[in-house]
């Protein structure tokens, strides 16, 4: 067992994929001589050179755009953006190309690339360095969206996903990066299914990513109560592990949501519409969500705090449901 760090398992990740297939290259701003806005390629340029650990400039469109063409011409390319927020610039390139050549070229083109990018808020950055939209991307057909929650799967996910013959969009939690954990290397991470991280008879917490965390620390606290809550990590929003949702909702009959995204069509939405289509007769209390406030997410610490999902909401959205 080796005690990592989440920015050095994505580190690892990637220069074992790189160092395994000589197609596999990273580009982004600033992600060759400073390191990467996180420092998870930091030391990569020395290691693997400038054409395989390539800076560019303040252009996701761009190189967004480079990197679903090097994948059809036969490349492997991890694209780094800076937050989700910026993906917003490379939208397009996501959503009209990377998501739909396979489909429009009647299979004979595929798009093998990876996109990494930051995501969460917590960090003091303003609304537009720290908001959510996983939840956005995981609407699109003809991508895989990855929420990597853990050290493990920070260190296990980018194999398979290079793998993958469609693209795949990792969305790291920010506030992720500086969590340590023991990882037993190499580690091999399941990218189709959800992970339950705590097994319980009362209530199911659902949630992913940055939120897994703080949704422990309330079952946690539930469990000092005589509560016992069951917590299932999505880690794939799309597409979603209905069968997992399902399996642990009709377990407990009760269910509680952990979405850092806005409330209003969010990926808890589609859990909840899920459950209520195919597990309504198991349900024995109304479901409910604890979500960001739906304001653009605050500068100041104690208002950033307080637009986030919180250990006591979760906790209070637990007992609500429960009635006790």
């Amino acid at each position: 067992m080796t005690e990592i760090s989440y920015r050095d398992a994505m580190r690892g990740a990637i220069r074992d994929a790189m160092q395994a297939d000589p197609r596999v290259f990273l580009m982004g701003e600033d992600v060759g001589h400073y390191g990467g806005c996180y420092a998870v390629s930091k030391g990569l340029l020395e290691e693997f050179g400038p054409e395989r650990i390539r800076d560019t400039p303040l252009s996701e469109s761009a190189f967004t755009g480079a990197g679903i063409g090097a994948a059809m011409a036969g490349m492997r390319p991890i694209v780094e953006i800076m937050t989700c927020n910026f993906s917003l610039l490379a939208l397009d390139q996501i959503m009209n190309n990377a998501a739909t050549i396979r489909h429009m070229s009647g299979g004979q083109f595929n798009v093998p690339v990876v996109i990494r990018m930051a995501t969460g808020g917590g960090r003091q950055l303003g609304a537009q360095h720290s908001h959510s939209l996983e939840g956005w991307y995981a609407h699109i057909p003809g991508i895989r969206v990855l929420a990597p929650g853990t050290v493990e799967d920070a260190a296990g996910m980018l194999a398979p996903a290079l793998a993958d013959p469609d693209p795949v969009l990792i969305f790291e939690n920010a506030l992720l990066y500086s969590e340590t954990a023991e990882v037993d290397l190499p580690v091999t991470v399941d990218i189709d299914h959800a992970a339950l991280r705590r097994e319980g008879s009362d209530i199911s917490l659902i949630t992913y990513g940055g939120s897994l965390g703080k949704t422990l620390a309330a079952a946690e606290e539930l469990d000092a109560a005589g509560i016992s809550a069951e917590v299932l990590d999505l880690r794939v929003l799309r597409p979603l592990d209905e069968a997992a949702i399902l399996a642990t909702v009709g377990k407990t009959r009760r269910c509680v949501i952990v979405d850092e995204g806005w409330r209003s069509g969010s990926i808890s939405a589609e859990i909840i519409a899920r459950i209520i289509e195919r597990g309504f007769w198991n349900l024995d209390a109304p479901i409910a969500r604890v979500c960001s406030e739906e304001v653009p997410i605050p500068y100041a610490r104690h208002l950033e705090e307080a637009a986030l999902p919180s250990v006591a909401g979760i906790v209070a959205a637990a007992r609500t449901v429960l009635g006790r």
